[in-house]
Formats: structure tokens, C-alpha cells, sequence
């Protein structure tokens, strides 16, 4: 389904992001596994190239303008112009906002919401330098947001405040870039069992929290997989600013 397509991946390294490399290069793309735990990488990386997939590892903090300029250097040096970015980097600090410290907020900022911007707009300057887009390697921006983006939720404010401004971002560049064939997207998940949120769910509070859900579970990562399929095929060529909410019904309760 992607065969040709060079995709660049951040927060590759765990969690959703090792999940997405893995299904994107089983879709035959050369994907750019970006993100700032080396080691981590270079074991994904081999895990891709031993089924038979194509993969680039390189390093990169996106909360670094340089860094994300070098991981696009590096991207094209090893598979040749990049068609797709996957804005997937976020870290969390979860507690009550009173109580949240200001360099964990700025963290929080500096690699969800500068990080996400820094990241589509390298990718963007590069595919418009390129010139017009070959109808073989369709021009897409998606950004891995979450259903925080639009739901209020204790414990979460600066966090679900950088998602919600995901939503706007892919709103406006969307609309910036329209006349350059780059589509721009956002996929807001639900909760899934990844490592960020194994402590809280194996709790008695988190307990609960799933219990007061309509279906009472966590959704598999794979549920994303024909979401993100999706928005990246040509078949997308007319869904550009919107956000999809794969989430299992969570939202709903």
C-alpha cells in the first residue's frame, strides 16, 4: 500500500510510535524511525530490516529545531525525499495543575506542541522545495493527537491543552498548504495499554475509570493502524484539516 512512500516517524522509539514503524514499513514504506533513545531505535530498526522492511534510525529531540533538521538530513540521505510525517512525540506529567512545576510544563510545551509545530513545518518547507508532488508519493502531515484534545480531564490540563492545540495546527496549515497538495490531518486516540499509562490503569482510580466507559476496556494500538492508513493513501486526496477520533467510544461516556 505504501511501496515508494518515505515516511518520517517521531517518538518511533516506544509505544504507539514502535507500533506505527513496524505497520508502516509492513506497507513497504522506508519510514525515518525519529526519536531521542538511540539504543531503542537501533533494535526497532533491526526488528523492521528482519521482516523484511526498510528503516532509517536517527536520533533527534524535537524540542530542538537543529535536531529535527538533521533527522530530515538524515531521512533523505538514506531513502530520498520525504512524503510523510507522522508528529507522534509526547511526554506527560501527570498530577493536579496547582501542583504541576513550571520546567515540567515547559517540557510538556516544548515537545508536544513546539515540537509537533517545529516537526510539520520542517516537513513542509522540504516538500515544497521539492517542487509539485508525484501522484506515486501523496503529500501528508499527520499529527497523533488525543481525545484530551477535546475532553477536559483532572490531572491532565497542560497536556490536554498542547493536544488541543494539535487540532487547531492541523486546521491552519491545512488551510496554508492546501495549494501545495499537502494534506494535513489529525487521529485523536483513545486511551490504549502502552508504558506511559500502565502505572495509572493498573490502579484502583484507573480501575474505575475504565469500569465508568461504555465498553470497559483499553483499545488496542492496532485500532489506529486503518486510520493512519487511510489518511496517508491517495484515496484521502480530499481530507485535509480534519481530526479523527478513534477511541473506542471513550469519549462518549
Amino acid at each position: 500500500m505504501l511501496q515508494g512512500r518515505n515516511i518520517l516517524l517521531t517518538g518511533a522509539s516506544s509505544g504507539v510510535g514502535r507500533h506505527l514503524a513496524t505497520i508502516l514499513a509492513a506497507e513497504s514504506a522506508h519510514v525515518i524511525c525519529c526519536a531521542r533513545r538511540s539504543a531503542d531505535l537501533k533494535s526497532l530498526v533491526s526488528e523492521i530490516e528482519a521482516a523484511g522492511g526498510k528503516a532509517t534510525a536517527q536520533t533527534c529531540d524535537v524540542s530542538d529545531a537543529a535536531s529535527i533538521e538533521q533527522a530530515f538530513d538524515a531521512g533523505e540521505a538514506a531513502a530520498g525525499p520525504i512524503d510523510s510525517v507522522i508528529v507522534n512525540a509526547g511526554i506527560n506529567h501527570a498530577g493536579p495543575a496547582a501542583r504541576l512545576p513550571v520546567d515540567a510544563l515547559d517540557q510538556i510545551l516544548s515537545v508536544n506542541l513546539r515540537g509537533a509545530f517545529l516537526t510539520a513545518r520542517e516537513g513542509a518547507r522540504r516538500m515544497i522545495a521539492s517542487g509539485p508532488p508525484k501522484e506515486s508519493q501523496p503529500r501528508r502531515i499527520v499529527f497523533i493527537a488525543s481525545i484530551l484534545g477535546k475532553r477536559a480531564q483532572a490531572g491532565a490540563a497542560a497536556y490536554s491543552a498542547t493536544k488541543a492545540g494539535l487540532l487547531m495546527l492541523a486546521k491552519s496549515l491545512a488551510l496554508e498548504w492546501a495549494r501545495h497538495e499537502i494534506n494535513v490531518n489529525a487521529i485523536l486516540p483513545g486511551y490504549m495499554p502502552t508504558d506511559i499509562v500502565a502505572d495509572w490503569f493498573a490502579s484502583d482510580a484507573g480501575k474505575a475509570q475504565v469500569d465508568g466507559w461504555p465498553r470497559k476496556r483499553l483499545m488496542p494500538v492496532s485500532d489506529l493502524d486503518p486510520a493512519l492508513l487511510f489518511l496517508l493513501s491517495p484515496q484521502a486526496r480530499s481530507v485535509s484539516g480534519s481530526d479523527l477520533t478513534v477511541d473506542d467510544t471513550q469519549s462518549l461516556a
